[in-house]
Parts: structure tokens; C-alpha cells; sequence
């Protein structure tokens, strides 16, 4: 069975799962695109690789699933070289995959509305064999109304996978023998609330680490600013299994245009965690999604996003040039020149390589712990690309002297 994956980390956990489950039910002939929608490219993409995948392999049935075919199934009906339709609901689920193994029908739908979507939990361990790492679902679902984004649709509302069962999969991660694990989900500072006594995340990281004292790396996937609560931030100061890289789901740095987002943070709440972060870690690096060209984004607006980049210390950057998503408040405002926006991100990556560059700049000579993903690559502890000239066990921990840098990654030796 061939897999390919698009968009987010909670969609590579699923892949995974579903390889973990189709192995066991003896699947073969059949190739799998799990989709996106986050914006018009990855949509785009979608399509491409659903059409690419088949040409290739004409024989094997296609089964398409993930947040663009929950949202438009329609659309994939109508393309002729799917043959199963499954949402977002029915992705994890093995008695659906048991149904497709059984029957000899040539096209089938197994699909829920987006409010029918209940918690996607799956008793099989995700198969990440070609992978040094670990991601594990905690939460999925989202219950926030910003206005550019149409993943509520595919996800449905925020649901908290209980305790037990991310104990479970840690254990079971730890007893495979990864070194990291990764929690995501569509929105993981929300986890818990949906939990009797209400937990939070800092509560989780704190029970997984304490549970799993052989667990040598956690990390965090992209965070909302507005929940981050103080015990995961006391954590960062007295727990150094929990890495010192936090992804931030910031947007933008005006707050007229937050508020236009109907996001839940300021700018200045931003510089004051950032800096709070900084003061319990020092060595904490900071990544950060900013959308470019948010309709009414002005001149004036852009540069307070292009300032936030140095006043927060953001080494990696994941620039979003807006993309309009059909049915959402934001496509209904005024639009950005497109050329305008394309100008604006340009001038944004600019500034991310020249951040970058210093940071790399600072950790010449230093010894630093890396974990091999491949032979020749690997992750610092902040989530740097490392490149060694040497072969190293990919999924072991190394600990590497930085000789230089290019413009994408780190170059170690051993």
C-alpha cells in the first residue's frame, strides 16, 4: 500500500495509524492521500498527487480522506480516479477499513458531517518505522472561530484524548525504542477542557514526564499564546527532557489585524510571554506561523509583524502568503493585492534568514545534542537541521561539535 501525507503533524500521526491498521488487515492494493485544506495550494496539492498517484498505479484502488475531502467530498466524488471517500471520522476507525477489505464494490463513501465527528481514537500504535521520531495525537477538533480558517470544518469541535490512553502510547513509543515524542493535534493547548476537573496541558506534559523517566526528549507542537498556562511554563524552567522549541500560532503583530482574526492574543501578550519563556529558558528558540496580506493589512500593519520577529527572538519562521478560503468571514473583507502580499513575504523570509543566520552564527564551536533522522541528518534539541559528514545511527542521540553553517542547516562532527 503507498501512502502520501499533506499538511500538519495530527495528519502524519494518522497516516501512521492507518498504515499500523491496514497492515494488519493485509491491505495492499490500494494507495492513500491523506488531504489538506489549510489553504488553496495545499488543496491544489491534493488533487495533483490523487491524480500523479493514480496515473502511476492505475490497478490500485485510491482512497482519499483528511480535512479537504471532509469539508468537499463532493469534489473528490467527482474526480474519476477515486475510488473510496473516507472523513475525517471514519479514518481511524478499523471496522471501516474491515468493510473495505470485504467488499467488492467499486467506489464507496464513508462520511460524517463535521458537527458528527466524535474523538478519533485508535488502539493501534502508529507505525512510524521510517521515522526517528514519535508524534502523538492529544487532542483534535478546534472550538475558536478565526476568521481565515476553515479547519473547524474538518476537524469539528476540540476533543481531549483522555490521560490513559496518551500513557498508553507513550509507553508504547518508549518500548519501540523512540527517543522522542512529539503532542499534537489541531489545537493541544486545549487540551483537557473537555475533562472532568478540567486539566490543562502543562498538567499532561508534567504526568507524561513524571510516568516515563527513560523518555529522553518531549516536544511540543504549535501552541495558541492565549492558554499557554504557568505550569507548562515552570516546566521549561526545571524539566530539560521538555525541548527547548516552541512553535507559536502568532499570525500576525498588529492587533487591529488580530482582532480582525478574531484571535485571542495582543501583541504586547506576545512580547511579554516570549520574553517570560526566555527569562526560565534562555536557550529557547521560538518558531512562529504569520500570515502575509490579511485582507485591509496596510503598510503600517506588515511592519508591526516585521518588527515582532526581532522583538520576540523568532528563529524559524512558517510564512503564510493569505490564501482565501471559501465561506469564511475573511474572504468577504477586502482583499490584498496579490502582488502586494507576494512583495510582503518576500521581504518576511528576508528577515527570517538574516534571524536564522545569527542564530546559527552563535552555536559555532558549541556541543549540542542532535537525534539523527537520516544517516547525515539530524535535530538539535531547538529543532536546528544538522548535517554531519559522517554516517550515525538514524533515531540515536549524538552529541555533535557545530565547525560551520549554510543557509538551511547546521554542519557538525562527531
Amino acid at each position: 500500500m503507498k501512502f502520501k501525507t499533506l499538511g500538519c503533524r495530527l495528519n502524519t500521526f494518522e497516516t501512521e495509524t492507518i498504515r499500523s491498521i491496514t497492515e494488519k488487515n493485509n491491505l495492499k492494493d490500494l494507495i492513500l492521500v491523506n488531504t489538506c485544506a489549510v489553504t488553496q495550494e495545499a488543496t491544489r496539492n491534493s488533487k495533483k498527487y490523487v491524480r500523479q498517484l493514480k496515473r502511476k498505479d492505475p490497478n490500485k484502488k485510491m482512497v482519499v480522506t483528511g480535512c479537504d475531502v471532509q469539508i468537499d467530498p463532493e469534489k473528490y466524488e467527482n474526480m474519476n480516479e477515486v475510488d473510496i471517500i473516507l472523513g475525517n471520522s471514519e479514518k481511524l476507525c478499523e471496522a471501516t477499513w474491515k468493510k473495505i477489505a470485504h467488499s467488492k464494490e467499486k467506489r464507496q463513501k464513508f462520511h460524517k458531517k463535521h458537527k458528527d465527528i466524535g474523538l478519533l481514537v485508535s488502539k493501534n500504535v502508529p507505525n512510524f518505522t521510517n521515522r526517528s521520531r514519535a508524534y502523538l495525537e492529544i487532542q483534535n477538533g478546534c472550538d475558536h472561530s478565526c476568521t481565515f480558517c476553515i479547519i473547524p470544518q474538518g476537524r469539528g469541535k476540540s476533543r481531549s484524548t483522555p490521560p490513559h490512553q496518551i500513557l498508553e502510547k507513550v509507553k508504547s513509543f518508549i518500548d519501540i525504542g523512540f527517543k522522542e515524542i512529539v503532542l499534537t493535534g489541531v489545537d493541544i493547548t486545549a487540551w483537557g477542557k473537555d475533562i472532568g476537573e478540567r486539566k490543562n496541558l502543562g498538567e499532561l506534559v508534567e504526568l507524561i514526564l513524571r510516568e516515563n523517566p527513560t523518555l529522553s526528549r518531549l516536544r511540543l507542537s504549535s501552541l495558541d499564546i492565549s492558554e499557554i498556562d504557568e505550569k507548562l511554563i515552570r516546566l521549561f524552567k526545571k524539566e530539560h527532557r521538555l525541548m527547548p522549541h516552541l512553535h507559536l500560532s502568532l499570525q500576525s503583530g498588529n492587533n487591529m489585524i488580530l482582532k480582525r482574526m478574531k484571535r485571542r492574543h495582543s501583541r504586547e501578550a506576545t512580547v511579554e510571554l516570549c520574553k517570560e519563556l526566555k527569562e526560565v529558558r534562555p536557550e529557547l528558540t521560538f518558531g512562529a506561523d504569520l500570515i502575509v496580506g490579511f485582507p485591509t493589512e496596510n503598510e503600517e500593519m506588515f511592519n508591526d509583524t516585521l518588527s515582532l520577529i526581532s522583538e520576540c527572538d523568532i528563529t524559524w519562521l512558517h510564512i503564510f502568503p493569505y490564501s482565501s478560503r471559501k465561506g469564511t468571514p475573511a474572504s468577504r473583507m477586502p482583499q490584498v493585492e496579490r502582488e502586494t502580499i507576494l512583495q510582503r513575504s518576500q521581504r518576511l523570509r528576508k528577515s527570517a534568514a538574516e534571524r536564522k543566520k545569527i542564530h546559527f552564527s552563535n552555536l559555532v564551536n558549541k556541543r549540542i545534542s542532535v537525534l539523527m533522522e537520516t544517516e547525515f541528518k539530524g535535530r538539535s534539541e531547538d529543532f536546528a537541521e544538522i548535517k554531519v559528514n559522517q554516517a550515525l545511527e538514524p533515531g540515536e542521540i549524538y552529541h555533535l561539535t557545530i565547525d560551520s553553517f549554510d543557509s538551511e542547516s547546521l554542519i557538525a562532527s562527531h
